[in-house]
């Protein structure tokens, strides 16, 4: 009896102990709410021009501990490498090209933009010099911050993403180099031909680092180009989307790599050869599609579904939106000013989550704040610095009706606040 009694007991404590979690769970679950909704609430109030000085400010914050300690051969000494908890190896000999070859890849378009004399201007001829330092360090034999484009197989992946950044802004970052600089670069580029891609969106990495070659220096490698693009013809499964290899996945790969490294390698091909343009045009018109579906995705509040691998890029996953925007082909549907807007909200959010940086201004693993549990095997700090793609907006001009519009809702905001939207299509 008295056995039954202090199982009853138990019973009744367990169950106090659970509606009070629920309770608990719940109401931080509309005070997390509520911070998003006020926060949104509030940047609608932001000018345009404070929009874009905080793209900038942003963009400068995360990547200027990576490009000032390459810029001085130092990076391999200040930038503390954090990895996930189930991290495959210490990561040390992969990292560093990943942070630099990401952060390039974003911060290119920007660059790309040149010097000028506003305020803005003497910025960029700031991080201009200093990503040319970082080159010519990042591929001389001789530095100490010469990095590793050939062992084991990660190398390929940021060797793709350093030849990307270089063909966004090739008049910034590859034209201003001195002859032995740019030697040492396509030797850096040609020796990651030693590794071989999966079959999957590996199979880009390669023809995105033979397509760089191509344009700067006439010798690229015509199977290891064409291979992948072929290949991802055949994995297209319909409405903007692309599989990961054959197979569909609920991820951001879309974004974070398949559009596009397609798209740039193609307006490469384009520009040599006229045979492509069908090709790159069916392509855009894909892009342009998973872009709108993008828009679509982030929700009134700024945030977006946590789903699948690599979460930790955070806002990187919006790339492909970014990318388009850039280059003005969103559909007529979505304005400009309603992509900066959600862009803004998403960033805005996550930047401001605590621990999103370290003491010393890195970034550490999470999606929002500090969350080491959320990365792969594969993530460790250099990986976190994929999500600056998501500043490519920032090559549209300060002049540009993209930064120059007034705020204006997104789609999320619009439908969740009884206004009229869009019907959605598919489309092949």
């Amino acid at each position: 009896m008295k056995h039954q009694e202090t199982s009853g007991e138990i019973k009744k404590g367990m169950n106090s102990y659970f509606k009070t979690s629920k309770l608990l769970i719940l109401l931080f679950l509309i005070g997390l709410n509520a911070v998003f909704s006020q926060s949104t609430k509030k940047l609608q109030k932001d000018s345009p021009e404070k929009v874009r000085e905080f793209f900038v400010s942003s963009l400068i914050r995360i990547g200027d501990p990576v490009l000032t300690a390459l810029s001085n051969n130092q990076l391999k000494q200040q930038m503390p490498v954090e990895r996930s908890p189930g991290a495959w190896d210490d990561r040390k000999h992969v990292t560093y090209l990943e942070a630099f070859g990401r952060l390039l890849s974003g911060m290119a378009p920007w660059l790309e933009l040149g010097p000028d004399e506003t305020p803005e201007g003497k910025l960029r001829a700031k991080y201009i010099v200093l990503a040319q330092k970082c080159i010519h360090n990042a591929t001389n034999p001789a530095s100490s911050d010469f990095m590793n484009f050939v062992k084991d197989k990660q190398p390929l992946v940021d060797a793709a993403f350093f030849a990307q950044a270089l063909l966004r802004a090739p008049k910034q970052l590859w034209e201003p180099l001195d002859k032995e600089t740019k030697e040492n670069v396509i030797k850096a580029l040609k020796s990651s031909r030693v590794i071989e891609p999966y079959h999957s969106n590996w199979l880009l990495f390669a023809s995105m680092v033979e397509t760089a070659i191509a344009k700067f220096d006439k010798e690229e490698d015509q199977k290891r180009l064409s291979y992948g693009l072929e290949e991802h013809k055949k994995w297209y499964l319909g409405d903007g989307t692309y599989g990961d290899g054959p197979d569909f996945h609920w991820d951001y790969y879309n974004s974070f790599v398949i559009h596009p490294m397609q798209l740039d390698i193609y307006k490469t091909l384009v520009e040599k050869e006229a045979a492509y343009k069908d090709t790159y045009l069916k392509e855009l018109n894909r892009a342009k599609r998973y872009a709108a579906i993008q828009e679509r995705l982030i929700s009134a509040d700024g945030t977006y579904p946590p789903i699948g691998r690599s979460l930790a890029y955070r806002f990187g996953a919006f790339q492909l939106l970014s990318q388009i925007a850039l280059w003005k082909e969103l559909p007529k549907e979505v304005a400009p000013a309603q992509v900066r807007s959600a862009l803004y909200a998403m960033i805005y959010n996550q930047l401001k989550a605590p621990g999103t940086f370290d003491k010393n201004g890195w970034l550490q693993i999470g999606l929002y704040g500090h969350q080491p549990n959320i990365g792969e095997g594969y993530i460790s700090t250099g990986s976190l610095y994929l999500c600056s793609e998501a500043f490519l907006v920032l090559g549209l001009p300060a002049t540009d009706a993209f930064w120059t519009d007034n705020y204006e809702p997104w789609t999320q905001k619009k439908v969740w606040s009884g206004q009229v939207i869009p019907i959605d299509h598919a489309s092949k």
